[in-house]
């Protein structure tokens, strides 16, 4: 049975299009997804991401913990409330997850996992975390909402309570901190400047009012998809899995390699990998005939095949554009089999828009 987060009634309010999304029932847009995208690349928009899941890591051996669960280093996070984008391999290398971490203080640290993976998920960190004595504590209790756009962040501190305003004012990026029971980090998975904003389910509704009056408007799943696809964020489960390792997902800049001695779950494998040599890379598609670009297409290069993991329309270049794994000597030019067509795209860094600005 599909679960409602505690602002499923606000999306009704706003005629939201419910789907169901990693069993949560869910706004894909209130109307107009295209409208939606926009909104957020020219002001603000407002995202309930509640159906996510929160995670309170706690224990004297917890550092030590952290450098053997991830494939990035928390040991690089030295201020309060500094962020940490990082894989969660298995044992083969294949990504279990991606996750942003929170150094809170030695002791505690906060995390943030995908909606879609929550039981797997739990149940890895719960199992590694038992030689670490970790206590690990999931915070259903907690709802979130995402406030993104070159306005997002005046609009937020207008309205949220002056204490956690306070704090969050001065937020350097990919920074949080937490007020009381509220928790506010300067993330987003837009490619636009914003919050990622924790606070008591009780809470939540009167919060995304005062939002909808300083003017954020509420946006769904459809324009996140599109958002991040343009700032070429990887979505799990489409452009990286379990079979899939960092150094083939275009993440392998979250991968610490030093302390050559610390030794994290899979690094033995991706290390392998690196040292025979990586045979593919995820790159971006842009596309040059008409047409539209989706998931699983084949797609053709002088290196050999490659498949689309994510594509679509990018209503901020109008034009269509991908994310595509293929072989690490392709580069400029390639055909991608649409409808039984050869269309022509061109070969581009994952990154196609952020900021309000073309990357290309």
């Amino acid at each position: 049975m599909s679960q409602k987060t505690c602002l499923y009634e606000k999306h009704l309010e706003h005629d939201a299009k419910i789907v169901d999304f990693a069993g949560w029932q869910m706004p894909i847009n209130y109307g107009s997804q295209v409208e939606e995208h926009h909104q957020v690349r020219s002001d603000a928009g407002m995202f309930d991401v509640s159906h996510m899941t929160v995670v309170d890591l706690e224990g004297e051996k917890l550092k030590a913990f952290l450098q053997y669960l991830l494939a990035n280093d928390v040991g690089r996070l030295k201020e309060p409330g500094k962020a940490l984008y990082s894989a969660m391999l298995n044992e083969q290398g294949g990504v279990i997850d991606d996750l942003i971490v929170y150094y809170m203080n030695d002791n505690w640290f906060r995390m943030v996992v995908n909606a879609a993976t929550r039981d797997k998920d739990l149940a890895w960190i719960n199992q590694q975390a038992e030689a670490f004595a970790v206590k690990v504590s999931e915070r259903p209790e907690l709802a979130m909402i995402a406030v993104q756009g070159p306005h997002a962040r005046e609009k937020a501190l207008s309205v949220l309570p002056l204490d956690v305003s306070q704090a969050a004012a001065e937020l350097k990026r990919f920074t949080g901190v937490a007020s009381g029971d509220w928790f506010v980090a300067r993330t987003g998975y837009t490619g636009e400047d914003g919050f990622e904003i924790m606070l008591p389910e009780s809470e939540a509704p009167a919060f995304w009012d005062a939002l909808l009056g300083a003017g954020v408007k509420p946006i769904g799943l459809g324009a996140r998809d599109t958002l991040r696809l343009e700032a070429g964020m990887n979505l799990y489960g489409t452009d990286m899995d379990g079979t899939t390792s960092p150094l083939i997902s275009n993440l392998g800049w979250t991968i610490a390699w030093e302390p050559a001695d610390r030794q994290f779950i899979g690094r033995d494998k991706i290390a392998a990998e690196k040292t025979a040599g990586v045979q593919q890379k995820l790159v971006g598609l842009v596309l040059q005939d008409k047409g539209v670009l989706r998931g699983h297409m084949k797609v053709q290069t002088e290196a050999g095949e490659g498949e689309i993991t994510s594509g679509g329309f990018s209503p901020s270049l109008k034009q269509s554009i991908a994310l595509a794994r293929l072989p690490v000597d392709a580069s400029e030019q390639c055909a991608v089999e649409v409808r039984g067509r050869l269309l022509q795209a061109r070969i581009v860094k994952p990154v196609f828009f952020r900021e309000g600005k073309s990357c290309l």
